[in-house]
């Protein structure tokens, strides 16, 4: 039975980092909690997201140093955000309208979760290859 709320298939308390941190902080903590994405706040308000993409791309490649580089430099802040008493479907919606693959669960202003594709897939379709490699073990 597919879920019926975000909250449902969501991933309850995102990793989050201030706007503040240097990128190597954000991707010693997606090494070390096996994570793709940080949520980045400003004054407990969510101003964006980076992920591990987002470092190499916007960061890496440029030649940017990850030790004095902040996240809030590099992270997207035009974010497409969900409640978490939102259905489920909603979320697949957006995510498939703004071609997003992870997106904010916000509840009263405040970061609470997040959804990710592959979240949706294990939930949807335990049997796609989405879904197969969503529950994978990680390769670390």
């Amino acid at each position: 039975m597919a879920a019926t709320t975000v909250r449902e298939v969501m991933t309850p308390s995102p990793h989050m980092l201030d706007a503040r941190s240097t990128l190597q902080a954000a991707a010693q903590m997606m090494r070390d909690e096996d994570i793709g994405d940080v949520i980045v706040i400003d004054d407990d308000q969510l101003c964006g997201i980076v992920t591990d993409r987002d470092i190499a791309v916007r960061a890496v490649a440029d030649g940017r140093d990850p030790t004095e580089t902040r996240l809030g430099h590099i992270c997207s802040r035009d974010l497409v955000t969900i409640a978490p008493n939102d259905p489920a479907e909603h979320a697949v919606e957006l995510m498939r309208k703004n071609a997003m693959r992870r997106m904010p669960v916000v509840e009263s202003g405040k970061p609470v979760g997040i959804v990710s594709l592959g979240d949706l897939a294990l939930d949807r379709d335990r049997n796609s290859a989405l879904a197969d490699i969503s529950a994978a073990p990680a390769n670390n």
